[in-house]
């Protein structure tokens, strides 16, 4: 999985996988696309006005482990706009 922001946009990108010529872009509001093949694997999801969307305190993402309860802050260059 890869996350890719652009700030100049505020418009962040979660890839899931590596996309094939097959895929269909679905709208599932104004601010969120996914990315989807004809078999239903999901390859990416947009994310519009994304730091709004991410909700992030501090300018960082905590990704936290379900099973061990151990969280992994990472920071990120998003700033409000």
């Amino acid at each position: 999985m890869e996350i890719s922001y652009d700030k100049k946009y505020n418009i962040a990108y979660i890839k899931i996988q590596e996309k094939t010529s097959n895929v269909e872009t679905i709208t599932l509001n104004n601010e969120v696309n996914i990315d989807i093949s004809p078999d239903g694997k999901i390859y990416g999801i947009e994310l519009l006005n994304a730091s709004e969307q991410l909700k992030l305190q501090d300018n960082k993402l905590v990704f936290i482990d379900i099973v061990t309860g151990k969280k992994t802050i990472i920071p990120i260059g998003i700033n409000k706009l």
